[in-house]
């Protein structure tokens, strides 16, 4: 596989010599050029000097042959709009970095699907570890065609559960209101800010995408960083 990492990173560098040893196809993105010249004396991948979110940078990358791209600079402003840009220019699959959950209701309603906060992570599966429990990622229980969507409840979407008129294949399971963890039945009435969580087929997952994630919102981000959607 081909991977690229925006932003060379303590996480990037520690990530990147594991895929390296496991024979992946590496390059990393980094504007430092003082960054640029440790990455190539340390790990020999393949480096370009320049900003991640530009995209005549990403696209010397090589969007169409890439499988993953990874913005894990340690500027969270900076990795959302290098996700929308890399994504814009034909990523198929683009990860977000964030240390600030603050933004995590932006990239949900950007569409940013797969986005990481390492502190919450670290923080949860150490909490776990106190309890007794065997910390068991998501990932790991969702398989053959399952999936799961996220989207953040607006006002005209507060309404008990059965009237989102959820398409075939697909339940809303659990939100998040304040970071309150609550499971929900059809009875429960969501409230603007919530975030939801459906578990689907993932064939449907287009259709949730149309009606939910704000494709606007993330034409203005590109906007402002000089990027016409669509280029």
């Amino acid at each position: 596989m081909r991977i690229v990492f925006i932003g060379a990173s303590r996480l990037t560098m520690h990530t990147a010599r594991q895929l390296l040893s496991l024979e992946h196809d590496v390059v990393i993105i980094e504007r430092d050029k003082d960054m640029v010249e440790n990455v190539l004396e340390s790990l020999g991948c393949g480096v370009i000097h320049g900003d991640g979110s530009k995209p005549q940078i990403l696209q010397e990358a090589g969007p169409d042959v890439a499988d993953y791209l990874f913005c894990v600079t340690n500027n969270d402003q900076t990795n959302i709009i290098a996700s929308l840009v890399g994504r814009s220019i034909g990523f198929r699959q683009v990860v977000t970095r964030i240390d600030d959950p603050e933004f995590e209701h932006i990239c949900i309603e950007l569409g940013l699907e797969n986005t990481i906060i390492p502190s919450r992570t670290i923080s949860r599966y150490l909490a776990a570890i106190v309890q007794g429990q065997k910390p068991i990622s998501m990932s790991a229980l969702l398989k053959n065609d399952a999936a799961l969507f996220s989207f953040v409840v607006s006002a005209q979407d507060a309404v008990p559960v059965k009237g989102l008129k959820l398409p075939d294949g697909c339940r809303l399971m659990f939100l998040y209101r304040r970071d309150k963890f609550i499971l929900v039945d059809e009875e429960t009435q969501l409230k603007e800010d919530d975030e939801a969580v459906i578990v689907c087929h993932s064939n449907r997952l287009g259709q949730l995408r149309s009606r939910w994630l704000h494709t606007d919102l993330g034409k203005d981000a590109l906007r402002l960083n000089g990027v016409e959607p669509g280029d």
